[in-house]
Order: C-alpha cells, then structure tokens, then sequence
C-alpha cells in the first residue's frame, strides 16, 4: 500500500523556524481481501527492528511497552543475544558449518530441507526443486510459515532464528547467483531473511527480480509500499545507511511498518516527510516542549523531533487536521483510540492549547466508556479546535450536550447560555436591541440579563453536581482499592505464614537427613570394626592352628623317635644276648653270622627315618590345607 498524501491547507499556527508547511495524515483506504491482509502480519529481521516478540496486531494497544513499540505490526524479533549464542553453538555442530561458505551437497539424494535450501548453493537447491513435485514445495513453504507464525513455542522461533541467522551470514547470495534460484527457493530466502510471511502466501505473486530486490534491500520489504530503495531518492542518513529502510511506510525509530491510516498513530515530519510510530517518538524523548514562532512571536509547544533530519514539528495543528478529515469516520473504539493518542501526546504540555487538549481528551474519552455518544463526543473536540468551546464549556459535562437534543441538531446550535460569558462582555448597547432592531427598556434588558446569569447558574449547578458524582465515584473507587490491599495484605500474610510453615518443614526434613546420615556413618563405623575384628580373630585362629600342629608334629616325630630308641635298646640287648650266647652256638653250629644281624639293624632305622618323613610331609599338607580360607 503507498501512503497518499492529501493536499491540505496549511494548519493552525506557524512551525518552528519557518519550516515548510505540516504533512496531513496518512490517508489511504484499508487494503481488501481479508486473507492477505491477516497474512501481513510481519516480521523485522533487519538490524533496526525490536527486539521481542508481538503477535498479530497490535492497533489497540496504544499504551507504551518497556520492550516493543505498540505501533508496529510486525511480529518475529531479530536473534537476541542469548539466542544467537545458542545458535553458534548449534551452528558449530551443524557439519563443521562457518560463514560465508556454501555446502555443496545433500546429505540425503532424496530428502530436502529448510536447512537445505539456507545453506546449500542456489544452483544445486534449484535444480533439485525442479525435480520435486509441487505437493513438495508447498509442503517447504506451509513449514516456514509455522515457523513464523509461532504457534510451536520456543523449538520452532529458535528454528527460523537460526535458519536466518544461516541466510544473512552467506556471501554468495549476489543478484548474479539469485537469478537461477528456483521461485520457491527465492521465496523460502526472502521469507527467511525479512521474516515475513506474506511472500509465501498463495495470493501474493511478485516477479523474480522484485524479489531479488527485496532480498538484496533494493526495494521496500512491504508488498503494499514496493518502492524502489531509497525511496524518493532521499539521499538522508537514515535513507542512505539503514538497509531495507523506506520511508513511505516505516518508522524513523522502529524501522517498521503496519497498514494504520487516518489515525494519530503516525506522525509526518513537516520537513524531510519521514514518518514516526506516536509510541516510539514518546518512548525515546522525541516528543516535547520547544519553541515554536508563531506570527512573529516566538511560544513554547509540543513539537517533534524528526530523527531522520533534527529538525521540529508543531504537534497540535497536526492533530487538528487528522481529527478535522477523519474523525467522521471514526467509530467508537477508533475514536477511543486515537483520543488516548492525542492524551499521551500532550500529557506534558505546559502550554494553555495543550493542556486543555488533554483534559478534555481525557473527559471524553471516560464519557464513551460510559455510553455517550460518539458522534457527541466527535463534535465537541472539533468544537475544542475551531476555538468555540470556551473556558466554561470545557467545564461542561457531556451530558449537557446531548440532553433532549432533537434529531439532526448539533452541538453548535446550543442555547446561547453556552456562550453567557461573551454575551455578558459584549456592548451593552447591543443589549438595548432586541431582534427586530429596536430599543428595549433597562428592566427588559435587566430581565434578559437575569434568565441568562440563571441559565448560567443552573448549568454550574449541574456541573456541581456531576463534580459530586465524579468524586463519589472516585471515593467508592478509592474504597474498593484499600479493600483490595487489604485483601492483598491478608494474602501475602497467609503466604508469609504458609512459607514460613514450610521452612520449618524444610529444618526439619534436613535434621532428619542429618540424623540419618549420622546413624548410617555410626553403622559404617561399627561395620569396619567388626569387620577389623573378624579379621583380628582369623589371624588368631590361624595363629593357634598352626601351633596346635607344630605341637602335634613334635610330640609325634618324639614319640616315634622314642619307639626307635626302644626299638635300638632291643635290639641291642639282643645282639648283647646273642654274642654272650655265640659260644654256645658256635659248638652247636646254629649261631647266626654277624653281618646277618648288622643289616637287620640298618633296615629298621631306614624304617624309622622313612617313617619320620613321612610324618613331615602330612604335617606340611595340613598346614597348606588350614591356611585356605
């Protein structure tokens, strides 16, 4: 959509140093086709955009936000600095993949990717989706919109954020290698790199080389605008050195653009025709008192700060001619809206024009929430500038205004009670005609003079009255809040006392675990001296075995030896009976013969000594067999 500028006269006073005349709203009719218009809803992937996220639009939302500008549309943030760190580390996982550098194959013959076609080489991607059906393609293009409609939670937004990130570190995506990009793949790219879904919505059908131009920032990422960059051939800062930026549609500050018109939501400069979000020149200061020559007098009013040329704009004829060509058009909600604008715009004011500005913008917009009629409520700001509500009637509830109105008959044709205060200060001559132009008498004129002040009267009174209801109202208001924090109070003190249940939990959950731990370290201590113990009294046991088996190994090798010895004795007193019998023998011719005896004698000690062993070895296999465990 190109803004239209409409030609208008020149607003109400001077601007500041003699600039050129003020710009009119933003006027433009809505753009049709539902469908392409809620696929609109953008994002900024540029460097200029806002950091967080805001879903879908965002036109009622006039107050200011810490983080976001209410005035934009657009609804995917660029990588923060958490995220992007996140998706180097990803991106360092992802196949040794650095900047700059193209991947030049698929890791699969037949399966393709989003992260395929953002990092692969435009010539291969092309020729790959030439040979994929169209079910395919658009099943890519239905993916990157989920993305980008953010309906699948932190995953999906980490995602498209690192497969941006993989798009705008490439430098191979020059015009030359674009040209051969498939229209899919180019509209993947595009979508990718400005975060805007709108280029893969069916309805939407631009030519190639206006998508290479938005891709390479050489036309205005908004399909309504498509101007060429810069736009108008500003050759300004901003215009020559932002990427992406135009200005016929997108804010000096947020760079980013919606589709409001005939609203207080943008504010031109009167100068250089840049165009500034109402929420973004309040958040950053740019919004505020200054002087301003007015017929060769120099006042201080609300003015502008272009960011774009440094230079002032006057504020309330600006408001008065977008209320003056659009509120007609305006409903109730709108007319709210733009009343909350206007508010916001001169809630600092200083100066008499601005401060009645606010307050009444204030008074009426509490009048609609209501129930006044907005068509009331659109004629008395009017009235407000056209200067014919004085001090009195800003006074004035509304609901004197619409008071058995008769159809058709509007606030400016009120009684002339409405403006006493100039009929009491005009000439009192005049007083002494009537209509027809002749004399009246002093009484009549008195009597006149009497029913207005009245009238006037009965209308403070009424004033008074809806003072009092106004201050009853704020009194049961007031009342409602302190039983609110005191009901808040009570709260916090059951959650004092349920918190201050829980730590004494806690203590004593943790001196159980302590007392635990202490009773498993006092059974581990017990444990290893028993087990110490155990171990002292094997040793013992062994110990006492193996003497046990010493002894029985002596008195045994003593016992046998004695046998020997007696066994020698025996067999000596023998060999002493048998010599003292040789004789004897020897006549008889039976004696033995010596060497006979001799060699029995060696026999039975080789017995005794071969026995002796023998017991030896048996004590050693039982000591072998007493040392196993």
């Amino acid at each position: 959509m190109i803004y239209a500028l409409l030609q208008m006269g020149t607003p109400s006073g001077s601007h500041f140093n003699n600039q050129s005349s003020m710009l009119p709203p933003r006027q433009q009719p809505r753009p049709g086709g539902g469908g392409l218009q809620t696929s609109l809803s953008l994002v900024s992937a540029d460097a200029c955009g806002s950091p967080n996220l805001e879903r879908g639009s965002n036109s009622d939302q006039v107050h200011e936000s810490p983080s976001e500008s209410a005035s934009s549309r657009e609804t995917w943030p660029t990588a923060d600095a958490l995220v992007a760190k996140k998706m180097e580390k990803e991106k360092e996982r992802e196949n040794g993949f650095a900047e700059h550098s193209v991947v030049r194959n698929f890791s699969s013959s037949d399966k393709m990717s989003l992260r395929d076609v953002a990092r692969e080489r435009v010539d291969i991607v092309a020729e790959k989706m030439q040979n994929l059906p169209d079910k395919y393609l658009d099943k890519f293009k239905n993916e990157l919109r989920t993305f980008l409609e953010g309906l699948g939670g932190s995953q999906q937004r980490e995602e498209f954020l690192f497969l941006q990130k993989l798009v705008q570190s490439r430098g191979d995506l020059t015009e030359q290698t674009l040209v051969v990009a498939h229209r899919v793949q180019l509209e993947i790219l595009v979508s990718i790199k400005t975060g805007i879904q709108a280029f893969l919505h069916p309805s939407v059908s631009l030519s190639q080389a206006s998508l290479i131009d938005i891709f390479l920032y050489k036309r205005c990422r908004n399909i309504a605008c498509g101007s060429a960059l810069p736009a108008e051939d500003c050759m300004c800062e901003l215009c020559s050195k932002r990427n992406g930026f135009c200005n016929l549609c997108m804010c000096t500050i947020c760079n980013k653009f919606d589709f409001e018109v005939n609203t207080c939501r943008w504010i031109g400069c009167d100068s250089c025709s840049h165009w500034t979000h109402t929420d973004c020149a309040i958040r950053n200061g740019l919004i505020g008192m200054g002087p301003c020559v007015t017929n060769g007098s120099s006042s201080a009013e609300m003015l502008l700060r272009c960011r774009a040329c440094n230079r002032t704009s006057e504020l309330v004829g600006w408001v008065k001619d977008v209320f003056m060509h659009c509120a007609p058009s305006w409903d109730r909600d709108a007319l709210i809206r733009e009343l909350d604008f206007v508010s916001r715009i001169f809630r600092g004011s200083e100066d008499s024009r601005g401060r009645k500005l606010f307050w009444k913008c204030e008074e009426l917009m509490e009048k609609l929430k209501t129930g006044v009629a907005e068509t009331v409520a659109c004629k008395v700001i009017l009235m407000l500038f056209q200067g014919k509500l004085l001090l009195m009637d800003l006074e004035m509830p509304l609901s004197v205004y619409d008071v058995n109105m008769p159809k058709g008959q509007s606030v400016m044709h009120l009684p002339s009670s409405f403006f006493c205060f100039q009929q009491l200060e005009a000439d009192p001559s005049k007083n002494q005609e009537n209509e027809d132009g002749r004399m009246i008498s002093p009484q009549e004129a008195f009597n006149r003079i009497a029913d207005v002040v009245q009238e006037a009267v009965k209308k403070m009174e009424i004033v008074a009255e809806e003072k009092m209801r106004m201050v009853k109202k704020a009194r049961l208001a007031v009342e409602a809040c302190e039983q609110e924090l005191k009901d808040k109070a009570r709260e916090v003190s059951a959650l004092k006392t349920e918190r201050q249940r829980k730590k004494i939990q806690i203590d004593e959950l943790e001196s159980i675990v302590r007392l635990k731990q202490a009773e498993a370290d006092m059974f581990e201590l017990k444990a290893n001296e028993a087990r110490r113990e155990a171990e002292r009294l094997q040793r013992i046991a062994l110990a006492k075995t193996e003497k046990s088996e010493e002894d029985y190994t002596s008195r045994y090798l003593k016992q046998r030896l004695h046998d020997a010895e007696a066994e020698k004795q025996y067999l000596f007193e023998k060999i002493k009976l048998q010599e003292s019998l040789r004789p004897t023998q020897s006549s008889a011719g039976t004696s033995e013969p010596p060497h006979a005896m001799y060699n029995k004698i060696q026999d039975l000690l080789k017995n005794m000594y071969s026995t002796s062993s023998k017991a030896d070895a048996q004590s050693s296999d039982f000591h072998s067999l007493g040392a196993i465990p």
